[in-house]
């Protein structure tokens, strides 16, 4: 059995930055699920069940591209948190 390096630092309500082995990588949560740059997932009404799916199953898949869609999200968010 291997072990698995995952930590996860609150930057504010719901946004985060998300630290392993493999990287840093900045995350959204919502009520429904989460987005980052490696994938999104989908929470259920279940407890412990969680649907998984990638964006790329490529290792170095452009630094680029993530680092749009993360802005992008971030700013969603900000703009979501403005309106209220």
């Amino acid at each position: 059995m291997a072990f698995r390096f995952n930590k996860r630092v609150k930057l504010s309500k719901g946004l985060g930055i998300n630290i392993s082995k493999s990287g840093i990588t900045p995350s959204v949560r919502t009520k429904r699920g989460s987005v980052s740059s490696k994938g999104y997932s989908i929470r259920t009404g279940i407890p412990g069940l969680t649907y998984l799916k990638t964006f790329s199953k490529a290792k170095n898949s452009g630094c680029m591209v993530t680092m749009l869609i993360t802005l992008t999200i971030i700013i969603l968010f900000i703009e979501n948190i403005i309106e209220k």
